[in-house]
């Protein structure tokens, strides 16, 4: 069965940008939550768990799954899940110069680029996700509702920040641009930084 992938740091290690019981709730009680509705969902279906996670989203179309909108909806929230965990952290990791080319390119600065961030997420309606995403050799800003993924549609996520409510409000209760603001002062591009390097490596 799948598992959620480890947290790179301590519960408290995020405060005061977000607090101890904060990240502890959302990855005990959330993020558990749709991994343990997922293995259950494809145990009914099964499913044998012989592909990592990414490659069932990539292949979702090969399987005649029953309960598929539920299994969507577990596995992207899995997913969406793992990557924002990873996309923070107390030795945070600055965007790297091949990333930092290709977001200067198209944004001006850096600065604007997260100022374009912050700016998309604010303009989501609900819950959901707003993810920096590798479409076609391109990078794209794309506001996802729920937990849809990237994967789903063939693109690649490589970051992403959790518009759910659960992900701030104990701490930033209906200041979500509060939250989005702070969010980049813990904000790890380790795991986009290298994602992004292999890719251009490939050609993919």
């Amino acid at each position: 069965m799948y598992k959620l992938d480890e947290l790179n740091y301590l519960y408290q290690d995020l405060e005061p940008f977000i607090d101890t019981h904060t990240i502890g709730l959302h990855y005990n009680k959330h993020a558990k939550k749709y991994l343990a509705n997922l293995n259950r969902l494809l145990k009914e279906n099964n499913f044998d768990f012989s592909i990592s996670l990414e490659e069932l989203a990539k292949n979702i179309n090969d399987y005649k799954f029953k309960n598929i909108d539920d299994i969507l909806f577990n596995l992207g929230g899995v997913l969406n899940h793992n990557l924002y965990f990873k996309c923070m952290g107390e030795k945070r990791e600055e965007i790297s110069d091949l990333l930092k080319k290709d977001l200067i390119e198209k944004y001006g600065s850096i600065d604007e680029f997260i100022k374009e961030y912050i700016s998309f997420a604010m303009k989501l309606k609900g819950s959901g996700y707003t993810f920096l995403e590798y479409d076609k050799n391109n990078l794209v800003l794309r506001n996802r509702e729920n937990q849809n993924s990237p994967l789903f549609e063939g693109n690649i996520p490589l970051f992403t920040v959790d518009l759910w409510e659960h992900a701030y409000y104990i701490n930033y209760e209906n200041d979500k641009e509060k939250y989005l603001d702070n969010f980049f002062q813990i904000a790890d591009f380790s795991y986009a930084n290298k994602l992004y390097s292999d890719l251009i490596k490939v050609g993919k």
